[in-house]
């Protein structure tokens, strides 16, 4: 499979002008390192994202617009490669890495994890070069009303490299598999660390119970990073309190187009607008995530309710 899909993205990148161009592009990405609180972190500008950043998510403009995923709105230039009978693996056109997908359901349905987690388990044991991620409805995701995951070169994101040095708690552990929580406030991260598929699931679905339905929405609200080596698989997942902080909307020079999604939670924040990558700091990284990131109290809580219910 990440034979296959290395051919795919040389295939689109050789036939498409549009995502030749924006692949192209990548090597004059600027990027600053930043630490926040003893976390690293990376901040990318990159222009091109505006799309996903700037999307307009409410319920008017998702009915008014065309779904960009679905086969029919796809750019004539577009080839895919199916997995498990009904997803399509894409190149995706406004890429963060160096090798980007979208892997959009190729059904019209919406935006919800619950039962597709398994699916996203196989595809990282398939395209073991990526890591694999999914945006909740309102944590990221610029197609809602489409069911997608994402997958994107592996090692990008810092929290791959670092997270076994900031195991803080170990919440549950089982026969086959460890949940652990991370010191990394104000970011709040679980980490499923297992060689079983049923196992990643049985912890994911108690984690996925222990987190808050906020009004109007079908699910928690939640980023998720996958990746599968040595046979084994590391599942992040980031619960959120907030879609957008309050810098995404502020006048003058307090404002910051930052809408954090699974990519800025693995350690490294997309900024589409070159005013924003010069002057965003620490500080502001640490203020969008402890806005968009659980409170130390409710994070606490969920752990408890995780352990109640997995003992």
């Amino acid at each position: 499979m990440n034979e296959n899909v290395h051919h795919l993205l040389d295939r689109q990148l050789a036939a498409w002008e549009t995502a030749r161009r924006s692949y192209d592009a990548l090597t004059g990405v600027r990027v600053k390192e930043l630490d926040v609180r003893g976390v690293p972190y990376k901040v990318q500008f990159n222009p091109a994202r505006i799309v996903s950043s700037g999307a307009k998510v409410d319920a008017r403009s998702i009915k008014e617009r065309r779904c960009f995923l679905c086969a029919a709105n796809r750019p004539a230039e577009q080839e895919g490669i199916p997995f498990l009978g009904h997803y399509e693996l894409l190149v995706n056109p406004f890429p963060i890495f160096p090798r980007h997908l979208t892997v959009p359901e190729t059904g019209h349905v919406p935006q919800l994890i619950a039962h597709r987690f398994a699916d996203m388990l196989e595809l990282a044991r398939e395209l073991t070069d990526f890591t694999i991620f999914y945006n909740g409805p309102r944590c990221g995701a610029s197609a809602p009303d489409h069911a997608h995951f994402q997958a994107g070169s592996r090692g990008f994101m810092p929290i791959e490299a670092d997270w076994r040095m900031r195991t803080d708690e170990t919440v549950v552990q089982t026969d086959h598999a460890t949940l652990y929580s991370l010191a990394d406030a104000p970011r709040t991260t679980l980490v499923i660390d297992t060689d079983d598929a049923r196992e990643a699931c049985r912890l994911f679905q108690a984690i996925y119970q222990a987190l808050p339905v906020p009004e109007n929405d079908e699910e928690p609200m939640m980023n998720v990073l996958a990746l599968y080596e040595s046979a084994r698989w590391t599942v992040f997942v980031f619960p959120r309190a907030k879609h957008r902080p309050a810098c995404y909307t502020a006048e003058g020079d307090a404002r910051l187009l930052s809408s954090p999604a699974s990519v800025d939670l693995g350690g490294v924040f997309i900024t589409p607008v070159e005013q924003d990558f010069q002057k965003i700091t620490a500080d502001d990284v640490a203020q969008i995530l402890s806005e968009v990131c659980l409170s130390p109290e409710a994070f606490a809580r969920v752990k408890e309710h995780i352990r109640n219910a997995i003992h």
